[in-house]
């Protein structure tokens, strides 16, 4: 399966996981508070902020919890200043990796993501370095048992979808993002559950991983990074079979 449905799957199964749930809301409300900033604090008027809403809701995020967030974010709690900060490098066996953050004090989050990437084998790199392999687009992925397939792509294509792939075991809907809320909006309207939905940064090209132990250092530098509490987002162009995936995890 390509890697980056196949990390946003993980991602998805450790947000239901109460153990994880508390960070995952922590960086969901970080989401929120720099979308409100930026666009103002009514998600109708601000697409990015309905996202993160949306993305918050999905993490069963308490409403009250949310609507803090956004009164920060939009200055009636006060005022509270994130940074968007983005990292470049490399996992082990050359895998392009960025790192999104969200901080406010960038002084003590630059080192310690350098210190994740070379203590698991990566490195940090200049800006640029690997950005421009990424592509952003949104990503809705929908369990292969849940939807006939001719079914699922009549709808993804008629509400604005690029492509459509069978990846084993998800169907892989790719769009530009301004098309993803419609797209998503469509596949619910059909009752149709829906896995993974957010608004990525795809690899252009993947590079297949097929020995279990370069899986197992790839997939222990990208926990790493999720487990950090500043950084919001991890991309990486890897490919990996599931069987190699299962091995490594």
């Amino acid at each position: 399966m390509s890697g980056h449905s196949h990390w946003a799957g993980i991602k998805h199964k450790k947000a239901a996981n109460d153990a994880k749930r508390g960070k995952v809301w922590s960086k969901i409300a970080r989401m929120i508070i720099v979308a409100a900033k930026a666009g103002g604090g009514d998600p109708d008027q601000n697409l990015t902020l309905r996202y993160a809403i949306d993305k918050a809701k999905a993490a069963n995020m308490p409403k009250d919890t949310i609507e803090k967030a956004v009164k920060k974010g939009s200055g009636e709690l006060g005022a509270v200043n994130f940074e968007q900060v983005l990292y470049e490098g490399y996992a082990p066996g050359g895998i392009a990796i960025m790192v999104e953050a969200l901080t406010d004090n960038r002084a003590r989050t630059a080192p310690e993501i350098k210190k994740i990437f070379e203590t698991r084998g990566g490195a940090l790199g200049t800006s640029g370095c690997v950005s421009y392999m990424f592509s952003k687009k949104g990503l809705i992925t929908v369990n292969i048992a849940d939807v006939d397939e001719n079914k699922l792509m009549d709808i993804a294509l008629s509400a604005g979808a690029e492509d459509m792939v069978n990846t084993g075991d998800v169907y892989e809907i790719t769009c530009d993002p301004a098309s993803f809320e419609a797209i998503k909006k469509a596949v619910e309207a059909q009752k149709i559950p829906i896995q993974v939905a957010e608004v990525s940064m795809l690899p252009q090209t993947s590079v297949p991983v097929t020995d279990s132990e370069m899986a197992r250092k790839i997939l222990g530098l990208m926990e790493a990074f999720e487990d950090h509490d500043d950084v919001q987002n991890v991309y990486a162009n890897f490919d990996m079979p599931d069987e190699i995936m299962a091995k490594a995890g």
